[in-house]
Order: structure tokens, then sequence, then C-alpha cells
């Protein structure tokens, strides 16, 4: 495994050797790209999730949930993610949901998801407006099938970071995400496949992995056009 230097942020992304360039954005062709809350929840209402597995992958160890929360400023929908800490034992530095695994005391996902984003940014669990669910996956490296409950905020939320676990909170603006040069894709050789891994570079950080791969699903669906890696 190889860690490529020009990535944004301070994380360290092993890649593997035999890793090939992927192709465009699924909206590259797209004139227009502004994304609103609006959009979100109209195709989070139509969709139903899927689980996805791997070919060759063992049966997951655990089970997981993410809070997708979204906020709409002057028409434009802005996501919030965290940094993890770099005092985490793994995938520290790495951008990613507010989030974690299931607990015996949470009644279901979507309650895993909101104690979790509670615990780590101080998100109120009564202010999140559930729009709808992503498809759950594997992730990569810790086998988990994880669950991503999009959720709107009526407005930007006061957050205050858990340092033990959140090194920094982003906001980011979904018209961001799709801009040119922002987005690229790998091609992955993972379990006897190539596997597409998706990148956002933001200014100062990286997003890639399971994160990058639920926010390129809800890009596809709030524009409306056809992701090949789905």
């Amino acid at each position: 495994m190889t860690a490529r230097p020009d990535r944004n942020g301070p994380q360290v992304i092993p890649q593997p050797e035999g890793r090939r360039q992927g192709g465009a954005a699924p909206w590259a062709e797209l004139a227009d790209r502004k994304v609103t809350l609006e959009m979100v929840a109209g195709s989070l209402g139509r969709y139903r999730p899927r689980r996805i597995g791997r070919s060759g992958a063992g049966p997951p160890e655990r089970t997981a949930a993410v809070l997708v929360p979204l906020y709409e400023v002057d028409g434009r929908a802005t996501v919030v993610l965290t940094r993890r800490s770099p005092r985490l034992r793994s995938h520290s530095h790495e951008v990613s949901f507010p989030g974690g695994g299931h607990d015996p005391v949470d009644t279901d996902h979507w309650a895993t998801a909101l104690r979790e984003a509670e615990e780590e940014i101080g998100l109120d669990p009564m202010l999140p407006r559930r729009l709808g669910e992503l498809d759950t996956r594997v992730t990569v490296g810790s086998h988990s099938w994880i669950h991503p409950y999009v959720a709107a905020l009526d407005e930007p939320p006061d957050l205050v970071a858990d340092r033990g676990e959140v090194e920094l909170i982003l906001h980011v603006p979904l018209d961001d995400l799709v801009g040119d040069d922002v987005f690229s894709e790998e091609l992955w050789p993972i379990g006897g496949s190539l596997r597409a891994i998706t990148f956002f570079e933001l200014a100062g950080d990286t997003v890639w992995g399971a994160t990058a791969s639920m926010l390129r699903q809800l890009l596809c669906l709030a524009l409306g056009v056809e992701d090949r890696q789905q």
C-alpha cells in the first residue's frame, strides 16, 4: 500500500498498488448543478434504499448508523461533516458523518444516528427531521453495515465538537461538492475485483471511502442522474 501525498488534509489515505483512474463525475454533463433541500427531500421521498455488499466479503461484524444533517441558507443546501479526532485509534483525521455503532439501548438505527450526533457534535436530537435513508453498505475496513439517515434542520445548528472524537466540524454547501475539479474516482483492486472509490477534494480536507460514496449517492438522487457505481 502507498499513501498519495497530493490529497488535502492531515489524514493518511492508503492506496493499493494496481489502482487505476476511474470515470468522471456522474453530474459532469449537467449545466445546472444547483442542489436545494427541496430537491433532496423530493428524491429521498421516492427512493427505496438497498443493501449493498461486496463479492467475496464475509458477513459484517456489526451494524452502525450515521446522520447526514442538512440545512439551507439562501437556497443553498449545506451538509454537516466532521473530521475525526487524531486521538482515535483508527481512521484518525478522516472526514465522516456523525455516527457510530448500534447500541442495545437504541430502539433502532435512526436512534443510533441521533444519539451519536448528539454525543459527537452536540446536535439536539429533537431538531433533525428525517427525510429518508440512503443505501445500507459495508465499509472496506471495519466490515460494518452502515445505515445512513438524511435529515433536515430548520436552521444552521449551534454545534460543539466532542474533542475526544471530533477534531473539526465542517459545513459544506452541496453546490461546492459538484463543482469542477472537486470529484475524482479511482478503481481499487479489492477482493479480486476493481471497486470504484470516490474522492471529494475540499479546502483542507479530502472526503473518501464510505462517506464519499454516500455523498455521491445523495447528489445523484437530488440531481436526478444515474450513478453507474450503485
